[in-house]
């Protein structure tokens, strides 16, 4: 199986860069992980909530492909422990899924059309983090789901 984090936006403090790709790194003794990118529309300062959240959306389409399973990173998406989250991604590995594709949305969230094509919504937590640090805090508990399915010292119970 693949695992590629969809992500929208630029990164840009260097620490969060060094994090994530440090969990990244650490990923791909597990399983191959990448991650893409969505750049937004160039005109996006102009552009209504709604209107960007339509581009953006438009564009995170173009990513999915008919066999991907594509899990939004929501705050209204159902919540799991650290431990749930490992059995989850151990029946999506097991129900043969080639490719798990996770999505973080820009600043307004998604489109109603990436919410239609989604199979699943997850939320890190009821609070409300900047995309930037989402991607850090996800990539950390994809690792730590991995440690815990090979039963690793990482995560302690």
């Amino acid at each position: 199986m693949r695992i590629t984090l969809l992500q929208t936006g630029k990164t840009d403090a260097s620490w969060l860069k060094t994090g994530t790709g440090e969990y990244a790194v650490r990923l791909s003794h597990y399983i191959r992980f990448d991650v893409a990118d969505i750049v937004p529309p160039k005109n996006f300062r102009q552009l209504s909530p709604q209107q960007l959240k339509d581009a953006e959306g438009r564009l995170m389409l173009r990513h999915f492909g008919s066999a991907d399973q594509v899990v939004l990173l929501d705050e209204r998406g159902k919540t799991h422990t650290s431990e749930e989250f490992a059995v989850w991604i151990q029946k999506i590995m097991n129900a043969g899924t080639r490719h798990l594709m996770f999505v973080i949305g820009g600043a307004y969230g998604f489109s109603d059309e990436v919410y239609a094509a989604a199979n699943a919504r997850i939320s890190l937590s009821s609070m409300t983090f900047s995309h930037q640090m989402v991607r850090l805090f996800f990539t950390e508990q994809l690792y730590r789901a991995f440690t815990i399915l090979k039963n690793e010292p990482y995560h302690n119970s």
